[in-house]
């Protein structure tokens, strides 16, 4: 009876550790955590990084062909982001999604699915999807550990990979409304500017000309011509001709750069004109 007592005591002990703490152990598939801003949005991927451990991946009981898998390993995969994006030209919504993928010799099914706190893809519901695009897979050079990464990045889109063993699979994220949302933080700041605020004017409408927002190149005059009320720049004339010119006012345009090619020359030490100059001569001659 009293080794029954001491069995129970330990059971006991033993659970009560058990609920207090677990073993935090070092998992073969390590967690990787990767994020990138495109435009004005941020988008991360958490997931679980398994080896090829001289194993053949596609098609076999690694990887099937035809079956949901959580594309990588341990917990399903997670997709953030905090605006909506396009997705292989599809909208997906702001938010954090579990990330899944049914593999195919020669076209994948990306996943993207509200529920995204589950144990790889064993309770996936096809239900909960918010998004699947079609993606092809590529071959591509021997990679021992899988990666998601983003790769081709540009000012609005990027893609982003799977990588593993000898394949690559893209897909595309792309952020729409950048320019839009852009602007009217723009108008925001020149509504509310400190009086002897000059470099802000100049920064949003060289910002307007570098985007080739053509339709608000005399909102972006009109911006300059206030910050050079202030004080004369040569950057802020440089900019002011450069947008003069592609409205189609060369004359205008011209005065603006010549004033800014002799303020800058002035200058201790002088400012650099080469390019403006090379427009300068460019305008003159009727280019």
């Amino acid at each position: 009876m009293r080794n029954k007592f001491v069995l129970v005591g330990i059971i006991t002990l033993f659970c009560c550790v058990n609920g207090l703490a677990q073993l935090s152990l070092p998992r073969e598939s390590q967690r990787a955590e990767v994020a990138q801003v495109i435009g004005d949005t941020r988008v991360s991927l958490v997931y679980h990084r398994p080896n090829v451990k001289a194993r053949e991946v596609w098609g076999t009981k690694i990887v099937p062909y035809g079956e949901v898998w959580r594309t990588g390993a341990n917990e399903n995969t997670t997709f953030e982001v905090n605006r909506d994006v396009k997705i292989n030209g599809q909208t997906l919504p702001a938010g954090k999604y579990g990330l899944h993928t049914i593999p195919n010799k020669d076209e994948w099914t990306i996943i993207f699915n509200k529920v995204n706190n589950e144990w790889g893809s064993f309770k996936y519901d096809v239900k909960q999807d918010a998004l699947r695009v079609t993606a092809k897979p590529v071959k591509a050079e021997f990679q021992e550990t899988m990666s998601l990464g983003f790769e081709n990045i540009k000012a609005t889109t990027a893609a982003v990979a799977v990588r593993w063993e000898n394949l690559r699979v893209p897909f595309t994220v792309d952020v729409v409304g950048v320019n839009d949302r852009t602007l009217t933080e723009i108008r925001k700041q020149m509504s509310n500017l400190k009086a002897d605020d000059v470099r802000t004017p100049v920064q949003a409408a060289n910002w307007v000309y570098s985007q080739k927002m053509t339709a608000s190149y005399a909102e972006a005059i009109g911006w300059l011509d206030a910050a050079l009320k202030i004080r004369e720049t040569p950057n802020a004339l440089g900019v002011k001709a450069y947008l003069l010119a592609e409205s189609g006012k060369k004359t205008e345009a011209i005065a603006a750069a010549e004033r800014a090619v002799q303020m800058a020359k002035a200058m201790t030490p002088a400012g650099n004109t080469t390019d403006l100059e090379k427009r300068l001569a460019e305008w003159k001659s009727g280019k």
